[in-house]
């Protein structure tokens, strides 16, 4: 039972100036449950009824105050200025919260038939997969989960910077500076090291970029050893990468890079020509989105190479007569936004009708303590050697804490990662994130270690009753304390609050939501004993327990993070 449909469905019988949808939108929850369960705010019927809000509120609550014996579902009705307070029966919401069996929790079919497309990651092959890249990878793998609980076919795309100018730089770098078996020994430790050096040398000597250039357009040409080198350097970086998204537990649909798209790109180009888009300026092929007060956006160079904005039109298109999707969703750092206004606006100049469905999804910046980062100056922390440093932390305060646990290694590889990924994912994404240790591993803020750990506590509570799930047995009425009704209005939020993520494309109401529901759970176990005398009472409070539990797991598991059952 949808307790705000029915209020909402109550009011219309006395607002008539507003829309149900528009009275959804300004109905509230209050944050004091004194305050009633929901809320109607009058303010925006005053300029309509002319009256001040208060007298509207009263007016309209004492008329509902009237019928409102007739409804099972609404207890009371109370007017506070200009406030209609609504209180819920208890009894009938809470068996309409707990009695659903785990459609609570379950995926939900609003997506049916729909694909999503999400491109993110998508490292830059022989450079470091540090910090940097964790935003785009955990963000992106959290509305991949969001929108499959969904009912949505997702497909999540690695769209690897495997092409470009910087693998002339490399090659370059590689034939001046570089040793076959030191890459071979050392990886993309040693590519990296010889990186920085010619960016370090290219500022005494420009003349190296004319030869990274050089070398890229044979690249693009088919040179056999610029195609040989860039492949070695390539299967190199994978390796690296696959181990990284091991521990991350993060896989993906697609790895078509940039190369994939480069016998895809002269259609594209002609394609632009046919229709009167292309100018050609100093050489160089551009679109003009001066009417749109934006540079243009620049299709090829003067020496004929291709650029960023050339393959991702290319690849948009491919994806859309591909996958045919609903939304293509690329989640990178929000100093792109114009770079993908450009060619959003060069689709929609193209007339192609889904331009509106390429959503670009921007996110700050992460940073250590110690400042920004710079994979051209050698200022890099390593992702990989993050992860384990945060394990091997877990590891440390499992010894304290809990030194007989059972799978220690395990419980550190998840709390350890978690924790990392729960720290980003808590922020809004758009803000920039200072890494800090002792905000990460806390064990009692509003972190993953917090969360994971109330989901440990309730799991050990249900073992220790023996429970099996019977829904069929639970006398509900026993469950309208303040605090077990408090809990059972947050675990009723949850299927919302996915929505709600998916919309806005915002993994943190997530994040936030569970530590509330986890704050809740952990007042309600302090004060109310759970494994008590009284059959009914346990068997309700058992019935409450699993329903946290179960939401918790599936909350931090669209989250990208696993729940451990000891800790």
């Amino acid at each position: 039972m949808d307790f705000k449909n029915i209020i909402i469905e109550l009011l219309s019988n006395y607002v008539l100036k507003l829309s149900e949808s528009e009275m959804e939108e300004i109905l509230e929850i209050p944050a004091n449950a004194e305050m009633g369960d929901y809320a109607f705010p009058c303010f925006k019927l005053a300029k309509t009824y002319r009256k001040a809000p208060n007298m509207i509120a009263n007016d309209i609550g004492n008329d509902i105050q009237k019928d409102i014996t007739e409804s099972d579902y609404i207890s009371e009705v109370k007017i506070v200025g200009a406030y209609i307070n609504f209180y819920v029966n208890k009894e009938k919401y809470v068996e309409s919260i707990l009695g659903k069996k785990g459609s609570l929790y379950n995926t939900t079919t609003d997506g049916k038939g729909k694909t999503i497309v999400l491109d993110y990651s998508s490292p830059n092959i022989a450079k470091p997969f540090h910090i940097g890249h964790l935003r785009t990878t955990i963000i992106g793998n959290s509305l991949y989960n969001i929108h499959n609980h969904l009912g949505y076919k997702c497909v999540g795309v690695n769209h690897l910077g495997d092409w470009g100018t910087q693998f002339g730089k490399l090659i370059v770098a590689y034939k001046l500076w570089g040793s076959k078996d030191r890459i071979e020994n050392n990886g993309i430790n040693e590519l990296t090291k010889i990186y920085v050096k010619f960016h370090e040398e290219a500022e005494n000597n420009p003349e190296l970029e004319d030869e990274a250039r050089a070398w890229f357009t044979k690249m693009e040409n088919g040179n056999e050893e610029a195609l040989e080198l860039w492949q070695w350097f390539k299967d190199i970086s994978l390796e690296e990468f696959n181990r990284i998204y091991k521990m991350l537990d993060i896989r993906f649909d697609s790895y078509a890079g940039e190369s994939f798209y480069n016998d895809k790109m002269d259609a594209v180009i002609k394609d632009l020509e046919h229709k009167d888009l292309i100018e050609v300026s100093d050489g160089a092929k551009i679109i003009s989105l001066e009417n749109e007060n934006m540079p243009p956006c620049l299709i090829t160079k003067k020496d004929g190479s291709t650029l960023y904005a050339t393959r991702d039109i290319t690849a948009a298109i491919y994806r859309k007569n591909e996958y045919d999707f609903e939304k293509c969703i690329y989640v990178t750092a929000f100093d792109q936004n114009l770079h993908f206004a450009q060619w959003f606006k060069v689709i929609e100049k193209m007339g192609f009708g889904w331009h509106d469905k390429l959503i670009h999804v921007p996110y700050g910046l992460v940073s250590m303590e110690s400042g920004k980062l710079s994979s051209r100056k050698g200022k890099v922390i390593y992702l990989e050697d993050l992860l384990k440093e945060s394990v091997e932390k877990t590891k440390k305060i499992i010894e304290e804490k809990n030194p007989n646990l059972k799978d220690k290694e395990d419980v550190a590889n998840i709390v350890g990662i978690g924790a990392i990924i729960f720290n980003d994912l808590y922020n809004n994404r758009i803000k920039d994130v200072v890494f800090s240790w002792d905000k990460v591993l806390n064990f009692e803020g509003e972190t993953g270690p917090y969360v994971q750990y109330t989901y440990a506590r309730a799991a050990s509570v249900l073992r220790k009753a023996e429970y099996s799930v019977n829904n069929d047995n639970i006398n509900y009425s026993l469950l309208t304390n303040e605090l077990e009704f408090a809990l059972i209005k947050t675990i009723g939020r949850f299927q919302n609050v996915v929505r709600q993520s998916a919309e806005k494309l915002e993994p943190s109401f997530i994040s936030r939501y569970v530590v509330d529901l986890a704050q809740d759970f952990n007042r309600f176990y302090h004060n109310c004993p759970i494994l008590v005398d009284d059959i009914d009472i346990k068997n309700a409070r058992l019935a409450l327990v699993n329903n946290v539990k179960e939401i918790i797991k599936t909350a931090l598991s669209l989250l990208g993070i696993k729940a451990p059952e000891q800790m």
